[in-house]
């Protein structure tokens, strides 16, 4: 496959979703591209700005937080599996205002609790606290947010 041809499908895999460095290079790879010619396809897609790591870093930030209802860690975890930098990594976070994620959390923790179907109360925390936790929500909005449901559910 030519440089040329290997442009053009790439600048298509681009457009159709937003794509990491990794995701680019890995096709270029299955591709059977050389690393000269992914180096020179990756600058030109850069160029073009069909590539752009802050781009992908913002949309899967707020892609996971609002449709897999995902917590920060579980997104900065994901985000650092791909290499995406620190900074946009912190870029991607302030896509996810305090009061949707704090609102997300109520809903989704609510939930959680409400369906779950256990008599023995610690293994019910224990299974509610896995699962958020599983999620990326922080710990400490985890414990504090279990104590409050079982207050309420006494």
């Amino acid at each position: 496959m030519t440089i040329k041809e290997a442009l053009q499908k790439l600048e298509h895999f681009c457009a159709y979703q937003e794509r990491c460095h990794d995701e680019v290079v890995a096709k270029l790879y299955s591709l059977k591209m050389s690393p000269d010619e992914i180096d020179i396809i990756i600058v030109k897609l850069i160029e073009d700005n069909f590539l752009n790591e802050t781009r992908f870093a913002c949309n899967f930030a707020r892609g996971k937080h609002r449709i897999k209802h995902w917590g920060k860690i579980r997104i900065v975890n994901e985000l650092k599996i791909r290499h995406i930098s620190v900074t946009n990594i912190n870029l991607a976070l302030k896509e996810i205002t305090i009061e949707e994620y704090e609102t997300t959390f109520d809903q989704l923790s609510e939930r959680c609790w409400e369906n779950l179907i256990e008599r023995n109360t610690m293994k019910k925390r224990k299974k509610f606290c896995d699962y958020l936790l599983r999620r990326g929500y922080e710990s400490n909005l985890v414990y504090n947010k279990v104590k409050e449901l079982e207050l309420l559910e006494h």
